[in-house]
């Protein structure tokens, strides 16, 4: 059984996953070494050495998540619920604060961002409320207003970390699986309407209070207009500029990035697709968007063919995540979008994050198990009766 159920995983996934992590190891290592150098006595490795602790780590879980059923999480749905509010909880009492957000849990000597897994706990509360529904999908009372509730709650413990980068990610994941419930149009304004105004109310109460740093309040700003102040909120934009300008086609060569050496700030986190271009070029560049978009392609397509509603809407929710995840940092570093902090999936430095997405892809890969299952029992049964 066990031996058949691992020939009906989709490894096409797999492989995707495994070369953009394995691909950002190396690229860690690159954007990373002069910086570890300067802060870390000469540790040229320090940040490639935990990073590849966190893969091997999120590996493990991957496979965990890939072997457990992924209907145990709708049987589970309200416990996972309530243990990401009570992460959020924990973070505001207990949490540390790292560049202006208090978003860090301490567990021993590891650090932890609860509101990475909180993602993945929004993904599941949403898929098994709306597949539950079903039935009365468009009735505001019991159907509409209980995700819309959680969500503002989570999106509301996470904007006033403040993490805003995290909270937006929430919320337009929110928004893309209430698209896809099956809800009618007049529900879906109703709940983009209601979101809108809590928006409306919510920034206005962060700036007044200076829950919002002044720090976080100019990125706005810098983003469309950088040489403003070139020197400061504009600095990182302008010099992730050069590093994609300076790339060419081609590129200067792994390991060759010259923004890297100071210019560029935290080049291995949410800005390493900037060095990816100095160094590699646009091939480089295409590598890893060709990958993310066949991820997210391939999920979507597995939430197509899934007969089952809540492995439908998980498989949305992952697919959605990793999608506007990608979009948000590529946003952010050709300044589209104002630099929030989100890493580019699978590929940035960061131990919560890639733990996270390996979590979601193990349960995305779980659902293809079972949709090959049933294609094949299908099969089996159509050959039977002819």
């Amino acid at each position: 059984m066990l031996k058949k159920m691992f020939q009906l995983y989709d490894y096409s996934i797999i492989v995707a996953v495994f070369l953009l992590c394995s691909f950002g190891l190396i690229m860690v290592y690159s954007s990373s070494s002069i910086i570890a150098v300067s802060r870390y006595d000469y540790q040229f490795d320090h940040f490639f050495v935990r990073q590849r602790f966190s893969f091997i780590v999120a590996s493990i879980a991957f496979l965990m998540t890939m072997i457990v059923p992924y209907r145990l999480y709708f049987k589970l749905f309200k416990i996972i619920a309530f243990g990401s509010i009570g992460l959020l909880i924990m973070v505001f009492a207990f949490g540390e604060t790292s560049q202006n957000a208090q978003s860090w849990l301490a567990v021993g000597p590891v650090q932890i961002q609860p509101g990475e897994f909180v993602k993945i706990g929004v993904i599941v509360y949403l898929a098994a409320i709306f597949s539950k529904k079903q039935n009365y999908i468009n009735d505001f009372g019991t159907a509409v207003l209980p995700p819309l509730t959680f969500t503002v709650i989570i999106f509301s413990l996470v904007f006033f970390q403040p993490d805003l980068g995290t909270a937006a990610l929430i919320a337009m994941i929110a928004v893309v699986m209430t698209l896809c419930s099956g809800m009618n149009m007049k529900n879906v304004l109703k709940l983009l309407g209601l979101g809108g105004l809590i928006l409306a109310i919510l920034i206005p109460f962060a700036i007044k209070f200076e829950v919002l740093s002044d720090e976080q309040l100019s990125r706005f700003g810098a983003a469309y207009n950088p040489f403003a102040d070139p020197l400061g909120d504009g600095l990182q934009l302008i010099n992730s500029y050069i590093a994609i300008g300076s790339g060419g086609v081609t590129g200067l060569g792994l390991g060759n990035s010259i923004q890297k050496s100071g210019f560029l700030p935290e080049a291995h986190t949410d800005f390493i697709m900037a060095v990816i271009s100095e160094e590699l070029g646009i091939f480089g560049v295409g590598f890893v968007i060709l990958l993310l978009a066949f991820i997210v392609l391939k999920g979507f397509l597995l939430a197509r063919k899934c007969d089952d509603s809540f492995g439908s809407l998980l498989a949305i929710g992952v697919s959605s995540m990793i999608s506007i995840q990608a979009f948000v940092n590529l946003g952010a570093l050709t300044g589209i979008l104002p630099i929030t902090g989100v890493p580019l999936p699978f590929v940035s430095y960061g131990g919560s994050s890639l733990l996270a997405l390996m979590m979601s892809m193990g349960i995305l890969v779980n659902i293809s198990m079972f949709v090959n299952y049933r294609k094949q029992k299908n099969l089996q049964q159509h050959e039977i009766a002819a």
